[in-house]
């Protein structure tokens, strides 16, 4: 429930969510207050008297062994030829940002260019940093602005820095702590999303503009180029760098469900995209890919929620809403997910539990599918694109693949190679020579068919004990991750 409250001012000056002035709470939203910490600290300690002692120190010490282990995957992304990783473990808890090269990552030990070691930048300037995010500008892989924040916290400052020298740029794009974040336009302008300075935040606390701010002028002097209401969620915007000139995405979130899309230029929006408020929507090159969360009634046709349509974006801009269909659910096949690579829609699809992926790709004569080859088809595959800027991709795809009885693998699937090549294997942290993994359904009270997947022994005779789970919501499918922990 979203009620309007009095304003309240966080730590860093600006508005936060605010309270009634009858909150019996109010001062847990000064989260560095002293009453707010002391409140934390009692109940830790009515939480260790309660759950501490020896077992969970001996819990605490074999699960920090698994999370540290120096064999876990290191998870990358590739941009401009190199790839990118932010690693933590035992003996840097703040992680180390660097970059290695392909060939390099495919040995069995890598060597690392280390870029910037957090934990000795929290020791040099006294604070608790964290990166939350990188972003390079289109075209260069030099200079990239970082997001951190402090102890993990929302709000974060903006820093220009430079990977050939590994030092910040003293006079680059600085912006002190503020909930938002930054998007490059190009090497000299950064697009602004930003709660910092009066005015530019919403009631949530979130950036309620954007700005275009330009090399060597005050971040006071950037132009606001989109806004929205006050009491709207927060503004969000993409710089689709894959056609020249470049084009602006702009999202008005009206609701943590609902956005109204705009498409326009670094001098603001132009059009707003007749389309409904709680759709996804995925632009790449000339072509519009949606997915309706609820049923769409348009030009004649009703299209079911969760329906994949592409349409070419300048027929869209001109009114056609001749959409093609790549993709229909099912009673039991749900997209989970979809994007561009190289001019291709990836479709990732849940039939049955099993890890389905379609590679659609536009021609002059229609839409040629096929379905990724090379992949197990029970367990849990999750794909994504390697190249981190998709106006440099090429098609590459990485893929994660696990099931509960085997640790995950990550998997290069390269353009124009038939056969995906294993990069790294994470370690085994428990014996499973024993177990199995089967597909099975439930009948439910209505006679509904639901499948699940069962992990245990072989063969088990009578009644067994059996651990349980399930979610449900926001359209999330729980896998059957492997549990190192478990």
């Amino acid at each position: 429930m979203v009620t309007e409250r009095a304003s309240t001012k966080s730590r860093t000056g600006r508005p936060t969510p605010s309270a009634p002035d009858d909150d019996p709470y109010l001062w847990l939203e000064q989260i560095e207050g002293a009453r707010a910490l002391n409140f934390v600290e009692r109940q830790n300690s009515r939480t260790l008297q309660v759950f501490g002692g020896p077992a969970a120190e001996r819990d605490r010490d074999a699960l920090t062994a698994i999370y540290d282990r120096p064999d876990n995957i290191p998870y990358v992304s590739r941009r401009g030829g190199y790839l990118y990783n932010l690693w933590r473990d035992a003996n840097n808890p703040r992680g180390l940002w660097r970059r290695t090269t392909l060939e390099e990552y495919r040995s069995l030990k890598p060597s690392w260019d280390v870029l910037l070691d957090l934990d000795q930048l929290a020791v040099s300037e006294g604070e608790d940093w964290l990166l939350n995010a990188t972003v390079a500008p289109p075209g260069s892989h030099s200079r990239w602005i970082l997001s951190l924040s402090r102890g993990g916290s929302d709000a974060v400052t903006l820093r220009e820095f430079d990977t050939d020298t590994k030092l910040f740029i003293r006079d680059g794009f600085i912006l002190p702590e503020a909930k938002g974040s930054g998007v490059w336009f190009d090497s000299d302008t950064l697009v602004l999303l930003s709660s910092y300075g009066d005015g530019m935040a919403a009631t949530t606390g979130y950036a309620r503009t954007v700005r275009l701010w330009r090399r060597g002028t005050h971040v006071d002097q950037a132009a606001v180029i989109f806004e929205t209401k006050v009491a709207h969620v927060s503004v969000d915007c993409s710089v689709d760098d894959t056609v020249v000139p470049p084009r602006i995405w702009f999202l008005d979130a009206t609701d943590v469900s609902n956005c109204v899309v705009w498409l326009g230029d670094e001098t603001g929006a132009k059009t707003r995209l007749d389309l409904p408020s709680n759709i996804w929507m995925r632009s790449h090159r000339n072509w519009l890919a949606l997915k309706p969360r609820e049923s769409w009634s348009v030009a004649g046709q009703t299209y079911a929620a969760d329906t994949v349509l592409v349409i070419p974006l300048p027929a869209f801009l001109a009114g056609s809403r001749q959409f093609e269909v790549l993709f229909e659910p099912g009673l039991r096949r749900a997209l989970q997910s979809f994007f561009w690579a190289a001019g291709k829609l990836v479709l990732c699809i849940l039939d049955e539990l099993r890890p389905v992926f379609e590679i659609c790709t536009p021609s002059d004569y229609g839409w040629n599918r096929e379905q990724l080859a090379g992949l197990p088809d029970l367990g849990v595959v999750e794909i994504w694109s390697f190249d981190r800027d998709p106006s440099e991709s090429n098609g590459d795809l990485l893929a994660h693949v696990e099931d509960p009885l085997t640790p995950p693998s990550l998997i290069l699937m390269e353009r124009g190679v038939t056969s995906p090549a294993v990069l790294k294997q994470a370690p085994k942290t428990f014996a499973a020579e024993q177990c199995v993994v089967t597909w099975h359904e439930a009948i439910s009270i209505d006679g509904e068919r639901i499948p699940y997947l069962q992990t245990g022994p072989v063969r088990q005779p009578g009644n067994a004990p059996v651990h349980m789970s399930g979610y449900g919501g926001f359209g999330i499918s729980v896998k059957p991750y492997y549990n190192s922990a478990r």
